[in-house]
């Protein structure tokens, strides 16, 4: 078989869930038998660094997706790629319209979210009455796949479930010589969420959770940034909330899952949340909000986590109090992720989608 390129478009590679895979993606195709390339809307982001040199960056300077659509369209018609794999939602929306302008190139989406709680503009639910014209839909839950079928009418065929993947060696070469954060006092359990500072990841139920635990020794450690901060910050006032500290972004999160008593997940709706993951992967135990995104395929109850729902804060900061009360073992919660997500494991799922994509004329 003849190499075939793959052209990748995403936004940026700023620290993000999608960011992620399309490097991991990227770094590890087969090159006997695929050359990557990615083309960003800006060129900056924190995985610039970890991709292998032999990815070509197609940078088109335009940071408004919408401007972004005739740029895009101009670089498939000239490069003519075999694969287009688009990875980030609204792109995937707006250039669904167009796949019929490229018959010799397969287009595959990688939807990002469970759409119709995500996306609330009409005007780019509109384009999802063309996505049946993609090749295949890569969902990352079952949640996610549902939806499309139940809400936009897309065809079962074209949808394909591969969950998101965690990078081992990654995260184990982050944590070499890792010490616990300065910010983990002594004496005080130490609970960890980690997520963008923005309404779908619930922080500001966590915070209300956090006023009925003002009695305990218990500390909440919020990695991230966000459209929110301000309002979050002020809350935090407002409550009377000593026991919460926001860290801003932080370049190595690891240390902070690895050496945290629980990590908690409080979206409101996820894709599939990579942190969570990723929390596993350290050894941490997680609590989760029982929302949308495949959340129950990701806990198994009493080994790598648990979930409650966190509008009732009541209910659910007494689920915090149970749970760092108790031991678990983390080798087991490491297992858990590992034997289910390992990168190796669903690398293979991609390059499966990509062979049979280019052999199926």
């Amino acid at each position: 078989m003849e190499k075939k390129s793959i052209l990748f478009i995403l936004p940026d590679l700023n620290a993000g869930g999608a960011e992620r895979i399309v490097t991991t993606i990227a770094n590890h195709l087969p090159r006997e038998k695929f050359s990557p390339s990615i083309l960003l809307l800006r060129k900056e982001g924190l995985y610039l660094d970890f991709l292998q040199n032999d990815v070509e960056i197609i940078d088109i300077k335009t940071p408004r997706i919408r401007h972004a659509l005739k740029p895009i369209l101009q670089q498939i018609r000239k490069r003519k790629p075999d694969i287009v794999f688009s990875g980030f939602g609204e792109v995937n929306a707006y250039l669904s319209l167009f796949i019929k302008l490229f018959p010799k190139t397969k287009f595959i989406a990688r939807e990002t979210n469970v759409v119709s709680q995500h996306v609330m503009r009409r005007e780019i639910r509109f384009f999802y009455k063309f996505y049946n014209n993609y090749n295949k839909i890569i969902c990352q839950s079952d949640d996610m796949m549902n939806d499309l079928v139940e809400n936009f009418k897309i065809k079962k065929d074209k949808l394909i479930k591969i969950n998101n993947p965690v990078d081992f060696n990654f995260i184990e070469e982050k944590l070499e010589n890792a010490t616990k954060p300065e910010s983990y006092r002594e004496g005080y359990k130490n609970v960890v969420a980690i997520g963008n500072l923005s309404s779908r990841k619930g922080f500001d139920n966590l915070l209300k959770v956090f006023v009925k635990l003002k009695q305990h020794k218990v500390l909440l450690h919020i990695l991230g940034d966000g459209r929110d901060r301000e309002m979050l910050h002020q809350m935090k006032l407002n409550l009377g909330l000593e026991n919460v500290i926001f860290h801003g972004v932080q370049k190595n999160p690891y240390p902070f899952l690895k050496f945290a008593d629980l990590f908690v997940l409080s979206s409101r709706y996820e894709g599939f949340p990579n942190v969570l993951l990723e929390a596993g992967a350290c050894g941490t135990y997680a609590l989760a909000n029982n929302c949308k995104g495949g959340i129950h395929e990701i806990i198994q109850p009493k080994i790598n986590g648990e979930i409650s729902d966190i509008e009732n804060h009541k209910v659910f900061a007494a689920k915090i109090v149970e749970i760092l009360e108790q031991n678990h073992d983390s080798e087991a919660i490491k297992n858990s992720i590992q034997s289910r997500f390992s990168k190796e494991m669903i690398l293979e799922k991609y390059f499966e989608v990509f062979e049979s994509i280019v052999s199926h004329r």
